[in-house]
């Protein structure tokens, strides 16, 4: 996450979501036909520990981890042009051209070790491609590492910027991951598409797993905001409260900080949002009116 000098603090808030009893149905479909798989935890918390290194480094693993999933001959690296790092891109085709950008920075700053934000998140995407690459798909899915998000966003700006208008209108949503497992799953929900915020808080209601909405506005910016100038639909999911601001862009940034069972929940949430948020773009259950349901947040 680019933290701001001058920064105010992450404010809790009390949201609402549809809830419409169609969006249930489609989220048990979903569930039942297993159109996702989860790697086991070892795997996911080997790669979170793997985050030594440079950030060319970094981006070098995770393209070793794409391969090995099958990304192969879909796998690209766009370099940032007037950078020094490269956006890491992974197309997982699917029945439409529509697509659903997936995407976590992979750079960090000196201070820390850039654990939490932001290696947490990026560290998923080849696992995330694996548990949606062997299910049928409504969506094209785009995952990308994006570069050099603490040098004010120039990865995702680079990459959306340099899209055609008629290949951007194809982004039928943006799930931005920045900054896990510091606590229980949150997500911007001021910055964030309230259908796709809605989505998230039913799928943590059938998986019975954490998520609420913590606003981080004047804290700084994530690779969603470089979508949400061409209008594109986003959501940012995070784990940053006041308690743990702090650790951002500090020495305190490192495994210690990491809350695993918290970093496995989320995960669980976000391989399974993944899944359920392909058939849900675009249904009626989307684009239709939904009644209000207080899914949490403090009062």
């Amino acid at each position: 996450m680019s933290v701001s000098a001058v920064v105010a603090n992450p404010a809790k808030t009390r949201w609402y979501v549809g809830a419409v009893p169609i969006v249930l149905v489609a989220w048990s479909v979903v569930f039942a036909q297993g159109t996702y798989r989860l790697l086991p935890p070892e795997t996911i918390q080997q790669r979170l520990s793997q985050f030594g290194g440079s950030d060319r480094q970094r981006e070098t693993r995770l393209k070793e981890w794409f391969n090995a999933a099958g990304c192969g001959e879909h796998l690209s690296e766009q370099a940032v042009k007037g950078y020094s790092g490269s956006n890491l891109i992974c197309v997982l085709p699917g029945e439409s051209e529509e697509r659903i950008v997936v995407g976590a920075h992979y750079d960090h700053v000196d201070r820390g070790s850039g654990v939490a934000d932001n290696w947490s998140s990026a560290s998923l995407l080849p696992s995330l491609y694996e548990g949606l690459k062997q299910s049928p798909r409504k969506h094209t899915f785009v995952f990308i590492a994006f570069a050099c998000e603490e040098l004010g966003l120039a990865g995702s700006k680079y990459y959306v910027d340099h899209l055609g208008a008629a290949e951007r209108s194809k982004i039928s949503a943006m799930i931005n991951m920045d900054t896990l497992g510091l606590g229980p799953t949150e997500i911007w929900y001021s910055h964030a598409d309230k259908h796709l915020a809605g989505a998230i808080a039913i799928v943590s209601q059938k998986m019975k797993l954490p998520v609420t909405g913590m606003n981080v506005d004047g804290v700084g910016e994530s690779d969603g905001e470089s979508f949400a100038k061409y209008k594109i639909r986003n959501i940012t999911i995070h784990s940053v409260t006041t308690e743990t601001l702090h650790i951002l862009h500090s020495k305190d940034d490192n495994m210690n900080a990491i809350k695993l069972g918290d970093y496995m929940d989320s995960y669980y949430l976000i391989a399974a949002y993944l899944a359920a948020v392909d058939p849900y773009i675009g249904s009626p259950a989307d684009v239709g009116t939904a009644t209000k349901a207080d899914v949490s947040g403090k009062k």
